[in-house]
């Protein structure tokens, strides 16, 4: 495993890990995660290919910039591809699967695996409350950083308080949330619209990439109608449901969610 960065179009420098040999892939991590998440995953999926795990801007090693869009976010994919020779394939969870998404809409992206986007796309399925990101923005103002991450946890993960309050518990992992809470809101903004309830709009998500959409047995019911929603409205898009996973997949159980990816990127 080699150490490197890129700049991206903006000038930030985007800094990741690359791994094993082979077809290039890129692993695009969720809110609050940063790459050292996805070091298991990545090290069985660099049995099959070059693997890229990067610091989303903002996280880890990687830079950041005062202003904010998800294009740049989109641009930072983009100078990965580049350094791994101007082809790669994308594999994101989580917000990180919706980045991915829109990333292959934007980009020339050999294939897509993603694990549970969280589209709302049903009224009744959970969701985060209509003024979230409003209340995000001002618990951020406040420095109160450690009380943004409990609401995102509680309100847009559904996680119970009697688990973050576990969390709090654990200083190294604590203070490493806390560390990203910032960057929250570039999650949100990842999600657009999308978490409202309403059908995917096909045109947003027109890729023709083929993709692979996971979705873990035991998670909520929310996920599955999310993964068979974005599935039915990309052309070249498969469904599966992996038993016996849930939600934090890729760090609870990577030896599980490995094999499936490695099937379908390797066509």
């Amino acid at each position: 495993m080699t150490k490197h960065a890129v700049r991206s179009q903006d000038g930030t420098e985007i800094a990741f890990e690359e791994s094993g040999s082979g077809p290039a892939v890129v692993l695009v991590s969720s809110a609050l995660a940063d790459r050292s998440d996805a070091r298991k995953l990545a090290a069985l999926l660099a049995e099959h290919f070059t693997v890229i795990n990067y610091d989303r801007r903002g996280r880890g090693a990687s830079g950041n910039a005062a202003d904010y869009a998800v294009e740049r976010e989109i641009e930072d994919i983009a100078a990965l591809i580049e350094h791994a020779g101007g082809s790669a394939s994308l594999f994101g969870s989580s917000s990180g699967a919706v980045l991915a998404l829109r990333a292959a809409v934007e980009l020339d992206v050999e294939r897509i695996a993603v694990y549970e986007p969280p589209f709302v796309v049903e009224k009744g399925d959970f969701g985060p409350p209509w003024d979230f990101a409003r209340h995000i923005d001002a618990l951020l103002a406040d420095d109160r950083r450690g009380e943004a991450v409990k609401y995102f946890m509680t309100k847009a993960q559904g996680m119970p308080g009697f688990m973050v309050a576990m969390m709090r518990l654990m200083p190294g992992v604590w203070s490493g949330l806390k560390a990203m809470a910032h960057t929250l809101p570039h999650d949100i903004a990842v999600m657009g619209d999308s978490q409202q309830g309403k059908p995917l709009k096909a045109e947003e998500w027109s890729t023709t990439s083929p993709a692979l959409v996971l979705t873990g047995g035991k998670s909520p019911a929310g996920f599955h109608s999310a993964a068979r929603a974005i599935a039915e409205v990309l052309p070249t898009a498969e469904h599966r449901t992996l038993p016996g996973l849930n939600h934090g997949a890729v760090m609870m159980a990577p030896a599980k969610l490995a094999p499936p990816i490695v099937e379908f990127l390797r066509g």
